[in-house]
């Protein structure tokens, strides 16, 4: 059975969703998203992407599309008739279709569209295994806590990381680690402390790494939010990443070298499994 998406008010399958080539999403970049987690058929730090998505909205001058205030039951419709019991929902806004113009469009009917991915995510091979990451210069424009469809250099940064038989990249700017190409980037210190970069216009406001946090200060973890270096990335005892699809994913191996015994560490080990007993919790 094809899989069904939604398209600005409509359900359709897949094959007959339609989008203007005027769609400023597709000439501009002039889009944001979100994606959302779906575990045992609900939905994992809703409220926090939504509010993320808000936030989105507002800094890019956009208004918000008809069906925002349904926002939940197209989420929970598409989940439903999908039959997605783990994996993703994505969302994508739009300027809508205008005339091509550097200049916004001054009434523009914003595009919404939504579709499911159906992923493995409570028992992922790479979580087990744990990532090999290499570095990359950072070469994003500046507003990177805006999260936008602009993610040609991310892409560019996963391709580095396969053409060099690595899982990811993580990226460097004046000589610190900003963020994962597609997540936040933490490593774990000898003495034990979780180390990540502070939220600023640098890098994406997390979702995923938020809770995180929160959950590792409530089990009396120590945490401190500042840049670190590549140098100090390679001879930390454990390092990982946090994002909506990989939750808690540790990182075994930075340009190179191996942290640890090679495999990922207790660290975020015990992180990802608080993180998934309390997102099965609090999902809607």
């Amino acid at each position: 059975m094809s899989r069904i998406v939604y398209v600005n008010g409509e359900f359709l399958p897949e094959e007959d969703a339609k989008i203007s080539i005027f769609d400023r999403g597709f000439l501009m970049a002039d889009g944001v998203y979100e994606v959302t987690s779906v575990l045992n058929g609900k939905l994992v730090d809703y409220d926090g992407h939504l509010t993320r998505l808000e936030r989105s909205l507002t800094a890019l001058d956009m208004p918000e599309p008809e069906g925002m205030d349904a926002l939940l039951e197209i989420h929970r419709e598409l989940v439903k008739r999908n039959n997605l019991k783990e994996g993703g929902v994505y969302l994508q806004i739009t300027r809508g279709a205008a005339d091509r113009d550097f200049l916004y469009p001054e009434h523009p009917k914003p595009s919404l569209v939504m579709f499911t991915l159906a992923m493995t995510l409570k028992k992922s091979p790479k979580a087990e295994k744990g990532l090999k990451i290499i570095s990359i210069e950072d070469q994003r424009w500046g507003r990177r806590d805006i999260k936008t469809v602009q993610l040609l250099y991310p892409s560019m940064g996963k391709m580095m990381a396969k053409d060099a038989g690595a899982d990811d990249a993580w990226m460097v700017e004046d000589g610190f680690v900003t963020e994962g190409t597609s997540n936040n980037a933490y490593i774990v210190t000898r003495a034990g402390t979780i180390v990540t970069r502070q939220l600023s216009n640098d890098i994406l406001h997390g979702i995923t790494r938020a809770a995180v946090l929160r959950f590792a200060r409530e089990a009396q973890m120590q945490v401190e939010e500042r840049p670190f270096t590549m140098d100090e990335a390679k001879d930390a005892a454990e390092a990982f990443i946090t994002s909506a699809t990989t939750f808690v994913t540790g990182v075994v191996e930075i340009d190179g070298v191996t942290l640890g015994d090679g495999a990922p560490g207790p660290v975020s080990r015990r992180l990802r499994e608080i993180y998934i007993e309390e997102a099965e919790k609090m999902a809607v």
